[in-house]
């Protein structure tokens, strides 16, 4: 019986010309691709007992997109992730349920082939299904949003000098992300009103706590941040096939949401400065 098939997905030249001759030489047959999509092709129409990828390919975090399709389409190749960053370690831990290993750069063979062969004598009992939408990881992640926006607000001396609390500052962030689960799971117009709703309470409160536009789109922005951090911590869970979908969605509810808070912030100014005028 000969060695497992291996899938090697890296962007950087040198080790894609050098490291996947090298497996071959200890007697893998091994395709190497470049980028996600030549990734993506290759496990809908091959199989393999082994992926070995990048973690940054093109773009940071590409690496859980070829995990996560390998991981819902062939559930039993083994799964090993390379980075080049030793101080992403605490990140990849939090994900090492999901993913069988792995390993920092430069990685040596010996090492590389010795942690192989372990994977494929002792496959690793049967993974989580990735099967989650963006709503749903909006919804468990609703906290961890929150907290992260928030650290992200108090670290701008701009926004943290606007006298409010903690708690004011994220006051409709939790309402905020609900409105988007369910424009992202439903075409229902409602939910989109519901969400401009949202979207012009704030505008209006932050004006009355001293914001200015700017203030407001760079509390917006942080919040978005928080959103997609989260969303790329989770992309192991996410189904792919609505993935695409979902986020093109995404981007469109949010900036419907930015627009509508900068309208009824203006119009709450132009509302103020009109009444101002009047009893002058």
């Amino acid at each position: 019986m000969g060695k497992a098939r291996i899938l090697f997905v890296d962007d950087e030249p040198g080790i894609i010309l050098t490291m996947p001759e090298i497996l071959r030489q200890q007697g893998y047959d091994v395709t190497a691709v470049g980028t996600v999509a030549e990734a993506l092709a290759q496990i809908t129409t091959a199989q393999f007992g082994v992926l070995i990828s990048d973690l940054n390919i093109g773009h940071p975090g590409d690496g859980f997109t070829v995990v996560s399709a390998m991981r819902r389409t062939q559930p039993k190749c083994v799964t090993l992730i390379l980075t080049g960053y030793p101080g992403f370690d605490s990140a990849l831990e939090a994900i090492r349920s999901q993913v069988d290993d792995y390993l920092i750069k430069p990685a040596a063979i010996p090492s590389l082939i010795k942690l192989i062969e372990q994977k494929l004598q002792n496959p690793k009992p049967g993974s989580i299904a990735a099967t989650k939408r963006v709503s749903e990881i909006l919804r468990e992640g609703m906290f961890d949003v929150t907290q992260r926006a928030l650290a992200g607000m108090k670290s701008d001396t701009a926004l943290e000098s606007v006298p409010i609390t903690d708690q004011q500052r994220i006051e409709f962030l939790p309402r905020t992300l609900e409105d988007l689960a369910k424009m992202l799971e439903s075409d229902d117009g409602e939910y989109v009103k519901e969400a401009i709703h949202t979207a012009k309470l704030r505008g209006v409160k932050r004006y009355q706590q001293g914001y200015t536009i700017p203030l407001l789109v760079t509390q917006l922005r942080f919040e978005e941040q928080a959103i997609y951090e989260v969303i790329q911590e989770h992309l192991l869970s996410l189904n792919l096939s609505y993935f695409v979908f979902d986020l093109k969605r995404l981007n469109s509810r949010l900036f419907i949401q930015l627009e509508h808070s900068q309208f009824a912030f203006l119009e709450a100014e132009r509302r103020i400065g009109r009444q101002s005028g009047q009893q002058s």
